[in-house]
Parts: C-alpha cells; structure tokens; sequence
C-alpha cells in the first residue's frame, strides 16, 4: 500500500505541473464556458424538444444546441487528450524508458483520439451521415493529397520508422552527412540537431533513411583516436607508459577502461603512435582530444622524449627552459632558506645535479601517501598544496615561485604527507637523494646544519598548516634521521 500511495503521490505531482496547468487551463476554461451556454440555453428554451434525428429537420434553435453541445464535447476531449497524453508520455513512459518520450509519439497519439473523437460525434449527432461514405470520400481524397505531399508523408513515416527502431535517442551524437552534433529532438518532420559550432540543423527524416548515420549513444562509452609520433631512439615501452598515464588521468576520459597506446606505423621521420581511450561524455570529444595532446606534449617534456621531426632540413635541439642554465639554478638554490648554509661551489654542484619539470594547470606532482626521496622547488608559475577532508581535497597552501615541498622525504625518505597539483603552468626543480648524498659524503659537516634549518623551518609553519600529521620529532632525533636514511653512520 505504502508503494501504491508513493506512485499516485509522485504522479499527483507531477499532473500538477507548471506546463500541463497552461496546456489544461484553456479548455477547462472553454468546457465552463460551453457548458454554462448550453446550460442557460435550455434553460431560457425550456419546453423546447430535442433536435430531430434528420438534418434536414433542423431549425435554428437546434442548429444553436447542436453547435453548442458540439463544442463543449470537443472541449472535453481537449482536456481528456492531454491529460490522457501527459499521463503517457510524461509520467509513464520517462519512468519505463529512462528518457522523455520523442514529440513525434505524442502527436500521432493526439491525432489518432481524435479522430476517434469526431468519428463518434459525427455518428451521434448527424445519423444521415455516412460514416463509409466519408471515409470512401475521405480515401479519395487522401489519395490527392498524398500525391501532393509525398516529402511531408515521406517525413512523417520514416519518423514513425525512426522511432519504432531507435537508432538514436536525444543526447546521443549523430552523424549524418556533413553534419554532426547532438539530438535535441525528433519530430514528425525532421530531426534537430545542435552542432558543435552551436548551430541548429534541422535534418529531415527521409534524408535520415537515404544516408549512413553514425550514432555515438549518450549512456555509452565511446572511443576516441589521437595520434602522434616520438623518435627511433625513445623506447617503445616507455613512450607507451609514460602516454598512458598521462592521458588516463586527464578529464572526461573514464577511467574503467584504460587508455590504448599503440605503434601504427615505423614512420620516415619516427615512430607512429596511436593512443585510444574512452569517454565519459562524447559530446565533449574536441576539448578531450584538444586535453590529451597537451598532456601528451607536457609527459614528454617531463621524460626526456622527443616528438619526431623531418629531418631532411631542419636541425632538431631540445630547448632549455627560461631561465634556467647553470648559474640561474645556484641563484634560485641560494634564495631557499635550508640551503643557507651550503657553499657557492656546494650550490653550483647542487645546481648541475638537479632535473627540471614542467606540468600543465590540474597536473599532480606528488600524491599523498607516495613513497619519495627528492624535494621541489618552484620556479615559475605556482602551486596548491592539498589534503584528504572526509574524501574530498582540500585546499591549505599555495607555493609561488621559490617556495619548496617535499623536504621531508629527500631528508628522511617519509612518505609525502599532502598532495601537491599545478595551478597554472608551473615549472619546478628536483633536487634527488643522490645529489644530497654527495654533498653529505663531502662535507660531513652540513648533515647536521641543514638539519637544524630544516627543523627550525617546520616549527615555525607548525600553526600555519595542517599537512603535517603525527608527533613533532626532537632535532636530534630528526638528526639521526637523516643520517640513518643517507647511511652517514
């Protein structure tokens, strides 16, 4: 009874809607309106007999009546058709389907009761007419029409058609000539279709059934192809993983079927690659698309890659980022407060040893809970520094340029405690374990000086941030710390 009561509830509601009060609110209005006439009518002629079976009998009162009663019957079914419809087709059936019913179905609902309607009216009121001689007249004459209109028919049944099979539901991606975009509607004479350039293109039916269409479903999860190349001298492998995760992470690209990569073909100038993967929304494909070459582009920076080139005339160099040769690398070091204490010739050494980076806006650069041994230091652009807030991410920090994270997991080897992603192009240095450990093996000394700077640093942001966790650690025992893990002892 409880489900019972819930379903008329929901259907109450839903009969009570904004749109069906203004469709109903007209013929409510004219069925008091011809029913109070018809009403006032027979009660000022009252004595008055019925009309008359035949036609030809009919004097002006009952032509008056019969009008009168006429009209509030269609009144009726008026209101009867589209409640009766709206019941259908906008509670029913979206419940049943999972989508709202086509137009196209509710006019030819509309037209078919009443028709009915009028078939019963004229049976009832005018008994000298011939319902088979109308329909025979009716027949000839639809056969003239039908000549005339043969590309309005024409529409209309393979509308009819299209609906019967479903090739293609609102939402969904249509190709159908030289047009593409999404369905917006189907109607008894055409399909409606919004491009990509936000245009509207209305597609006949018939032009429908004559062409291939290619149907790109909305509840499906559709491939996309993007293609690139990379040099002979760049591993297969590693072109392949290093592709993969860049592009499995990128938005709208679903993550239950990981992305493809593929070697199509041993180019002239490279290796041609393909990497395939699957989206969430297809009618997003040109921003994907557009999304996965830039990450693609930012994970070869990042991994030493090289896109293929001709080679016939050109002379290929990998540029150096701005800024960035050795003496600016040991003037942004020198500005980092924990590396105070390091010489000018310490800081050159630091400087060749380090690697540089380069991430898109959105790109992670550490996760939380990763397993690391280096540090970074920003050099251009900035960063957001993130953590865990009941499942969602949270953000406590941003780093701007020369500004650092990840201290803790060069000197210690800890796992990263927040989650740090580029807020805009951001271009940073990492410093490794190996170049720390030859510093250490060289000058004894700075083991324990950095380690003082360092854990005076981490007191000072103790109030300022939350990505800490854990109990503080005395400076003797980060001390030993740090030597256990460079193996200083």
């Amino acid at each position: 009874m409880t489900i019972r009561n819930s379903t008329f509830r929901a259907l109450a509601n839903d009969l009570a809607r904004p749109r069906l009060r203004n469709q109903l609110a007209l013929p409510l209005a004219a069925t008091a309106l011809f029913g109070s006439a018809l009403y006032i009518f027979d009660l000022t002629l009252a004595g008055r007999t019925s009309p008359p079976g035949s036609i030809s009998a009919y004097n002006a009162y009952d032509w008056a009546r019969v009008l009168i009663e006429v009209s509030l019957w269609v009144s009726l079914a008026f209101v009867f058709v589209r409640a009766t419809g709206e019941l259908i087709f906008g509670f029913i059936y979206p419940k049943r389907k999972g989508y709202e019913a086509p137009s196209l179905l509710r006019d030819i609902f509309t037209i078919i009761v009443f028709a009915l309607f009028v078939a019963l009216l004229i049976k009832h009121f005018f008994t000298e007419i011939s319902l088979t001689a109308l329909f025979s007249t009716s027949a000839f004459v639809g056969v003239i029409l039908g000549l005339a209109l043969q590309d309005t028919l024409g529409n209309l049944f393979t509308g009819i058609s299209l609906h019967a099979d479903k090739p293609f539901q609102v939402g969904d991606v249509l190709t159908v000539g030289k047009w593409t975009g999404v369905v917006e509607g189907v109607t008894w004479r055409a399909a409606k279709i919004r491009t990509f350039q936000n245009h509207v293109v209305l597609v006949s039916n018939s032009s429908i059934a004559k062409e291939s269409i290619e149907v790109c479903p909305r509840q499906n999860l559709n491939a996309r192809v993007v293609y690139f190349s990379a040099l002979y001298t760049d591993s297969p492998v590693k072109v392949s993983h290093v592709v993969r995760e860049a592009v499995r992470e990128a938005e709208n690209v679903a993550r239950e079927k990981p992305p493809i990569v593929r070697i199509r073909n041993l180019g002239d100038s490279g290796v041609e690659y393909e990497v395939k993967y699957w989206l969430k929304d297809y009618a997003r494909y040109n921003d994907t698309d557009a999304l996965v070459r830039q990450r693609i582009w930012y994970a070869f920076s990042r991994a030493g890659l090289n896109f293929a080139f001709p080679t016939q005339t050109l002379y290929i160099e990998r540029p150096t980022a701005r800024g960035l040769d050795g003496d600016g690398i040991a003037q942004r070091l020198s500005a980092v407060d924990i590396f105070a204490p390091l010489s000018t010739e310490e800081l050159s050494r630091l400087a060749r040893n380090s690697e540089r980076h380069v991430y898109a806006p959105g790109e992670a650069i550490i996760r939380a809970g990763d397993e690391g041994s280096s540090m970074f230091i920003v050099h251009r652009g900035h960063v957001e520094v993130r953590v865990n807030d009941n499942g969602q991410p949270r953000t406590v920090a941003r780093l701007g340029e020369g500004d650092f994270f990840g201290e803790m997991a060069l000197f210690t080897g800890e796992p990263r405690t927040a989650s740090v992603v580029s807020a805009a192009e951001t271009e940073v240095l990492e410093i490794g374990h190996k170049a720390m450990k030859h510093l250490f093996e060289t000058n004894p000394d700075l083991v324990e000086s950095l380690s003082y700077t360092i854990m005076e640093r981490r007191a000072g942001l103790a109030s300022q941030t939350e990505t800490e966790t854990g109990t503080e650690t005395e400076p003797e025992g980060f001390l030993a710390a740090v030597k256990r893990f460079f193996r200083l002892d």
